[in-house]
């Protein structure tokens, strides 16, 4: 029998062979987790170079041997834009909404709490939302052999499993099984969607769940309450009391909580400082000392409210005092640098041209020939796009030949089923109003029994979604022109107090000359300067972080996806993409710092890409004092002639092929619409247009 001495040796050999067996488990996860990565990036080049690099088919030879033109492989297709119903409760009457609260055990709160921090998604949500959601989850048990979530249902509900086990299937294949612990459903609390795969219980389970509709008011609410109570702070500052309201709206959101425990230094007396601090919990003491050795002199005590450090702002910043931690306190904190980059308000950049008496006669004779035409006017010649909403037509005036337009075909239907009527009225008085050279024209409005009508302007040079396709990616002078032109839109849009959301190159088309427009509003809504708005929006790859948190946006999501287009026109795929939209959400809120830059983006470009996508919405470039100035004196755009852009003198990087006003050659071809009308009782989905 072995000695004390001689176990005790074996027991550490054993303790150090189980901690190099972990190290080896840590490694190889590590590694694992870089093999998914690349395997999602040589996926995204995949799909990006079979658009252009796909094997030529015999029908294909034979039609270049015939000097044919197919139709380039669509392989890549058009990316699908998402919108939630809008906010059920009015953000007026949030601060009066009483929230469900059911009672649970210590032990069940502690679960459901680090389930939620555990989840990729849900551990982005602050400590006090995380609590809020706790108190509201119901219980809900299901036997053996349930289903708690079908495919292709659509769902609202998000679920924490405190009990059981559960399969999760797609398309009839085994993904997982999950034990308790483990959050699921999440997209669910997001927007109005279908689910992606199916849980059915391999035992009993007890899980907790919350709706949306509860979700969405605790986030809004609590941002909102906590907004409130920054201004207030903001205001009793002297400080501050001079400055205009959308310049400390811009504070609050930029100021962050820190936590501070007892006896921890705040400031140190002769350190060198550029922070201002407003105390929002608890108390400090403010000492001062006349050498290194004598005991520092209590000068007075600071509470809830009190602030210091406000010398720092100007740039004084060496510390005449000591400030001290009493128990545990929280600041909200401000430095110079975003401090300097706020104060001086929003720049309005809007171009009053239009208001000029020359051109407001052209726009009331041209609102006089409009509003006299009939649909019955008008001849289709060709599809030039097709999407879940409907269809987009090239249609000519049979008076005037020469004179075509494009037809927004909307199915009234669709647009109740999905609950888009207030986005579809706000798309129609947003474009009509729209007079810039940037935005596609809506001319008139018609609609009959089943279906809405958009007259709009014709740009025959094509999408520049196809061109990218086609082509891959853009050179660096390219992606700076239609980038350009996609600022110019946005500063017109953004000083009209109008937020955009859904930048994409599949909204972007040119005209005959070869310019960028703006097209399909859907997703615009009028907000009004330095105001919030809370319905999901947007297309994945494309959505800021703050609309994934239902933080509340602002026109500075507009600038974060800005940012997103100039990457993927340079490189021919977004920076954040999985592959389901929970996914993508997720790699979102890892920030641009996450995403290895290819060689191909030039340093000047990805600096501006990555101010642009900054994660705190007030320190993005365009939403700084200068708004959209900072982004035009960019050094990526430096020697870019933006005049010559406004007048239209410059020469695009693309000429389209246009050879008529009939002439379609630069749009995909599509099969005729085949869909059956809808029937004529539409009582039920009938609405004001």
């Amino acid at each position: 029998m072995g000695t004390l001495r001689d176990l005790q040796y074996a027991l550490q050999e054993k303790i150090e062979e189980l901690r190099q067996r972990d190290t080896l488990i840590d490694e190889l996860e590590l590694e694992l987790d870089q093999k998914d990565e690349l395997i999602q990036r040589l996926q995204n080049e995949l799909d990006k170079y079979r658009s252009v690099l796909r094997p030529a088919t015999a029908q294909q030879v034979q039609a270049q041997q015939q000097n044919l033109v197919l139709q380039p492989d669509q392989h890549r297709s058009k990316r699908q834009a998402i919108s939630a119903e809008p906010t059920a409760c009015d953000i007026s009457d949030l601060s009066h909404v009483t929230l469900p609260f059911y009672p649970k055990s210590p032990q069940s709160k502690e679960m459901i709490k680090e389930a939620i921090l555990d989840n990729d998604f849900m551990k982005n949500l602050e400590l006090s939302q995380i609590q809020e959601i706790v108190d509201c989850m119901y219980p809900v048990d299901y036997g053996k052999d349930a289903c708690i979530i079908e495919e292709g249902d659509v769902g609202s509900l998000v679920y924490v499993m405190e009990e059981g086990k559960v399969e999760v299937t797609k398309e009839g294949m085994k993904l997982c099984t999950m034990g308790p612990g483990k959050v699921f459903g999440e997209l669910a609390i997001l927007y109005n969607c279908t689910r992606t795969a199916t849980v059915r219980t391999l035992v009993q389970v007890k899980l907790w769940a919350i709706d949306r509709q509860c979700y969405q008011t605790i986030m809004m609410r609590t941002g909102l309450i906590k907004h409130a109570e920054y201004m207030d702070f903001l205001k009793s500052v002297p400080t501050f009391q001079e400055l205009p309201e959308e310049t400390l709206n811009k504070l609050a959101d930029v100021m962050e909580e820190t936590h501070y425990g007892d006896g921890e230094y705040i400031i140190r007396q002769g350190a060198r400082g550029d922070t201002f601090f407003i105390i929002s919990k608890g108390k400090v003491n403010v000492t001062q000392g006349d050498s290194a050795n004598e005991e520092p002199t209590h000068l007075r005590e600071l509470t809830r409210g009190d602030w210091f450090g406000e010398r720092a702002l100007q740039g004084e910043d060496v510390r005449t005092a000591n400030v001290v931690a009493v128990d545990a306190v929280t600041c909200l904190v401000i430095d110079r640098d975003s401090f300097k980059h706020l104060i001086g308000g929003l720049d309005d950049v809007s171009n009053k041209g239009y208001e000029d008496a020359e051109l407001k006669a052209k726009y009331e004779a041209e609102n006089a020939f409009f509003s006299s035409l009939k649909l019955t006017d008008f001849n289709i010649i060709d599809t030039l796009g097709v999407g879940g909403f409907g269809r987009v037509e090239l249609v000519q005036l049979k008076s005037e030949e020469a004179k075509t337009f494009a037809m927004k075909i909307l199915k009234k239907r669709h647009i109740v089923d999905t609950r888009q009527q207030e986005h579809i009225r706000s798309e129609k008085h947003i474009m009509t109003e729209a007079h810039s050279d940037f935005i596609v024209r809506l001319y008139r409005t018609f609609k009959d029994s089943k279906y809405l009508y958009m007259l709009m302007e014709s740009c025959l040079g094509g999408e520049l979604w196809t061109i990218l396709r086609d082509r891959g990616s853009f050179e660096d002078s390219t992606t700076r022109f239609y980038t350009a032109c996609v600022v110019e839109a946005f500063a017109y849009l953004h000083a009209k107090g109008i937020i955009y959301r859904d930048l994409k190159p599949e909204n972007l088309i040119l005209d005959s000359r070869g310019y960028a427009k703006l097209v399909d509003f859907g997703f615009a809504k009028k907000i009004g300067v330095c105001k919030k708005t809370w319905t999901f929006c947007g297309t994945p790859e494309y959505v800021a972080p703050e609309i994934i948190l239902n933080k509340g946006h602002d026109v500075s999501a507009d600038y974060w996806s800005l940012g997103i287009l100039m990457y993927e026109l340079l490189t021919g795929s977004p920076p954040f993409s999985g592959p389901d939209p929970m996914k993508t959400y997720n790699v979102i809120l890892r920030g641009i710092d996450m995403i290895e830059f290819p060689k191909k983006i030039t340093k000047n470009a990805a600096n501006l890409i990555k101010k642009l996508c900054r994660d705190n919405p007030s320190e993005r470039l365009g939403n700084l004092k200068n708004g959209v100035k900072d982004i035009q004196k960019h050094k990526w755009f430096e020697g870019f002639n933006w005049e010559g852009l406004r007048k239209g003198t410059l020469t695009p990087p693309i000429t389209p092929d246009v050879s008529s006003p009939t002439d379609t050659s630069n749009f995909d071809s599509f099969p005729e619409d085949t869909d059956e009308p809808p029937p004529d009782d539409n009582s039920g989905w009938d609405f004001d247009f």
